[in-house]
C-alpha cells in the first residue's frame, strides 16, 4: 500500500512544494488495514489551504473525519496551501478544548527532576513576562540538545533531555514538559519546515512546540531550530504529544514482513510570490 502526499505550499514571499510518499510493503499481503493519517493542514490566520488531493495505491474508500483535537484525518495528498509570517503567533485555529487542557501530562511529555530544574531555573521570569521566558527557554534548550535524527523513536522527554540530543519531536516533547512544569499549557505540532540551508531530502516531516501565553494566545516555539514558526511552517496537526499529532496510526490483519519507508521532499519552488 502507498501514501502520496504532494504538495505546494505558496507564502507571501516564496512558495514551497512537498511531496510525502509513504510506503507500506508486505511478504505476505494483509487480510485488511485501517489507517488514519493527520496530514491534512487546516485554515487559520497565517495558513490557508487553497488545493488537496488524495493518492492512495490500495482500492478503498476514503472518509474524511475530524478527531478529538479537530484535525482533518483521511489518507490524502496535499496540493497548495498559502502562508504568513505571524511571528509565531497562531489564531483563527480550531479549538476543541480550552488552554488548561494542554497541562496535561502523557507518557512522553512527563518532566522529571531534571526538566522541571531546567524550567525552575528561569521560574522568576514566568510572573513578569511568560513571553519573554518562553523565548529564553528556546534558546537554552536548543543550546542544551544536539539535534540528531535516526535514534530511538520512542524516547520520552525525560530520556532524550539526559542524553542531550534526539530529532524535532523530542525536541517538542521536551520543550512541552517543561512548560507544563510550569502550569504554562502547551502542546505537540506535526507539519512540515523548508529548511534554510536548501536541504530538500529530510526523510520525515517536522514537529515544534506551541505554548500558551496570556493576551496573545498560542505561539509556535521550533526548539529544533531555535525559533518561533515562521512563514516556512506549515502546520498540520496538534496533540498533547507525538501521538496525539501522529501523521500516521493504524492496524492491520495478518500479513507479514511489514516493511514501512518513507521520502519528505520540502522545497522553495521556481516561481516565487510577490506581496
Amino acid at each position: 500500500m502507498e501514501y502520496r502526499l504532494s504538495s505546494v505550499v505558496r507564502l507571501l514571499r516564496m512558495r514551497i512544494q512537498i511531496s510525502h510518499l509513504t510506503n507500506y510493503r508486505y511478504d505476505a499481503p494483509a487480510a485488511s488495514v485501517i489507517h488514519m493519517l493527520r496530514l491534512t493542514p487546516r485554515n487559520h490566520d497565517g495558513q490557508y489551504v487553497t488545493r488537496w488531493r488524495i493518492d492512495v495505491s490500495a482500492d478503498c474508500r476514503l472518509n474524511q473525519h475530524e478527531d478529538a483535537f479537530g484535525n482533518i484525518t483521511h489518507a490524502f495528498t496535499a496540493d497548495e496551501v498559502e502562508t504568513r509570517d505571524t511571528q509565531g503567533i497562531v489564531r483563527g485555529v480550531v479549538e476543541r478544548f480550552p488552554p488548561n487542557f494542554y497541562l496535561r501530562e502523557t507518557a512522553l511529555t512527563t518532566p522529571d527532576a531534571n526538566i522541571a530544574g531546567f524550567a525552575a531555573a528561569g521560574h522568576d521570569a514566568v510572573s513578569l513576562d511568560v513571553l519573554n521566558f518562553l523565548h529564553v527557554m528556546l534558546a537554552r534548550l536548543h543550546a542544551r540538545v544536539t539535534h540528531h535524527s535516526g535514534g530511538p523513536t520512542t524516547m520520552t522527554a525525560a530520556e532524550a533531555f539526559a542524553r542531550r540530543r534526539g530529532d524535532c519531536a523530542d525536541f517538542a516533547h521536551i520543550f512541552i514538559a517543561a512548560a507544563r512544569s510550569l502550569s504554562i499549557p502547551a502542546r505537540y505540532v506535526a507539519g512540515y519546515v523548508r529548511r534554510d540551508d536548501g536541504t530538500a531530502e529530510q526523510g520525515n516531516g517536522h514537529a515544534w512546540a506551541e505554548a500558551f501565553v496570556p493576551e496573545l494566545g498560542w505561539v509556535a516555539f521550533d526548539a529544533a531550530n531555535g525559533v518561533c514558526a515562521t512563514d516556512a511552517h506549515v502546520r498540520v496537526a496538534v496533540g498533547l504529544d507525538s501521538l496525539g499529532a501522529a501523521p500516521l496510526r493504524g492496524t492491520r490483519y495478518g500479513g507479514t514482513g511489514e516493511q514501512v519507508s518513507a521520502k519528505v521532499r520540502v522545497e522553495q519552488a521556481a516561481h516565487q510570490v510577490q506581496g
